[in-house]
C-alpha cells in the first residue's frame, strides 16, 4: 500500500480543510504503516504557482501548512513529507507525461473550465497542464490509492488514463511501467460548507472571515463566528429529513457529528427540538476542545522556521530516493539518452 495525497500552501487551513482531509490523512497515516507500506503527503507549491500569487505568502504558507499538518497528528516520522518544488522528479515526470496527455482530454477538465472561466487565452499554461502534474506527482511514487474528493475524481481518472497510454505505447504487455492508482474515497469524509451560505463549501477564498472557522482561531474567535453563523427561526428536527431543505441547519448539525464521532441522526436525537440559541454554544463549545490543542501546538511548531525546513528536507530527500527508479525508467522506456 502506498498512499500520496497532496494539498495546496495557500491562505489558513480551516475546519473543511481538517474534517475533509487532514483527519483522513492521519487515518492513511495509520493505516498504511499497519499494512508495511508508505504514505507521501506533500505541499503543492508548484501547483499554486499556476494562477497569480505572493511569493513571500507562498513561503509563508508553505511552512505553516507544515505546522498545521503536524499540529493535526501527521507524524514526519511516519510520514514523508515534504513540498513539490525540494523534489524536481515532480516537474521532471510532468514533462515527459506531456508527451502521452492529450489536448482533448484536458479540454475537458471541469475545474479548467471553471477556473479559467470566459478568459481561457488569459490563463497560464499551468493551470491548463495542472492535471499532468498531479498526474506525475501520484505517478511518480507507483502509488496504489490516492485520497479523493468528489472534485478530484476527474483528475485521477486522468492520471489513470496517462498511465494506461504510457505502459501501452512504451512498454511490454506483461511489463507495464506504471501502477495504476486506486481512489481512496474516506468512508466518513466530512463536507463541511460556509458559515454564511449553507449551499456553498467553506473556503479560504471566501472574502468573509466570518465564513470559515480557521485552525488558527482562538476560543473566543470561533465562539464569535459560530453564534453568527447564519441559520434560520426554526428549532433542530429531531430527524434527518427535516433538514433536507435546511442546508445552514444540515451543516451546523454535520460539523458537530464530525466533530463528535456521531452520526447526524444521533446528533438529532439528542438536540432536537432545541433553538440555535442553544445549539449553536454547544457547537461552539466542542469546536474549541477540539481545536485548542491542535491551536496551542501550531502556535508552539510556527516560531520555529528551522524545525520546519528541517521537516520538508528530511521528507524531500526521502521522496527524491523514492522516485527515482520511476523517473530512470520512464527516460529509458522514452529512449532518452542520459549521462
Amino acid at each position: 500500500m502506498r498512499v500520496v495525497s497532496g494539498i495546496q500552501p495557500t491562505g489558513k487551513p480551516h475546519l473543511g480543510n481538517y474534517l475533509g482531509a487532514i483527519v483522513n490523512y492521519v487515518k492513511l497515516q495509520d493505516e498504511a504503516n499497519a499494512a508495511g507500506g508508505e504514505c507521501f503527503i506533500f505541499l503543492a507549491d508548484l501547483h499554486a504557482i499556476s494562477q497569480p500569487h505572493d511569493p513571500a505568502e507562498l513561503t509563508r504558507n508553505t511552512r505553516e501548512m507544515v505546522a498545521t499538518l503536524v499540529a493535526c497528528g501527521v507524524d514526519p516520522a511516519r510520514t514523508i513529507l515534504f513540498n513539490q518544488a525540494q523534489v524536481p522528479a515532480h516537474a521532471e515526470l510532468q514533462w515527459l507525461l506531456n508527451g502521452t496527455a492529450r489536448m482533448g482530454w484536458l479540454n475537458r477538465m471541469t475545474q479548467w473550465k471553471d477556473k479559467a472561466g470566459k478568459n481561457r487565452e488569459g490563463q497560464s499554461v499551468a493551470l491548463f497542464t495542472y492535471p499532468v502534474l498531479q498526474a506525475a506527482d501520484v505517478l511518480l511514487y507507483q502509488a496504489t490509492h490516492v485520497p479523493v474528493g468528489e472534485d478530484q475524481k476527474q483528475h485521477l481518472e486522468l492520471a489513470r488514463d496517462i498511465a494506461q497510454k504510457f505502459n501501452n505505447d512504451f512498454c511490454a504487455e506483461d511489463a507495464p511501467l506504471f501502477t495504476l492508482p486506486e481512489p481512496y474515497i474516506p468512508p466518513a469524509a466530512a463536507r463541511i460548507m460556509s458559515l454564511r451560505d449553507g449551499t456553498a463549501k467553506m473556503s479560504k477564498s471566501d472574502p468573509s472571515d466570518m465564513s470559515r472557522i480557521s485552525l488558527t482561531d482562538d476560543a473566543d474567535t470561533i465562539m464569535k463566528k459560530v453564534k453568527k453563523a447564519k441559520t434560520d427561526p426554526e428549532p433542530l428536527p429531531s430527524e434527518e429529513e427535516g433538514l433536507e431543505e435546511r442546508a445552514e441547519a444540515r451543516n451546523l448539525v454535520g460539523i458537530y457529528a464530525a466533530l463528535s464521532g456521531k452520526t447526524s441522526a444521533q446528533v438529532l436525537a439528542e438536540h432536537g427540538g432545541q433553538g440555535f440559541g442553544a445549539f449553536k454554544p454547544a457547537l461552539g463549545e466542542l469546536l474549541v476542545e477540539t481545536l485548542a490543542p491542535i491551536n496551542a501546538r501550531f502556535v508552539e511548531l510556527k516560531g520555529d522556521e528551522e524545525a520546519l525546513d528541517a521537516i520538508l528536507a528530511r521528507g524531500a530527500a526521502q521522496a527524491r530516493e523514492r522516485g527515482i527508479p520511476t523517473l530512470d525508467a520512464v527516460y529509458k522506456a522514452l529512449g532518452l539518452v542520459r549521462g
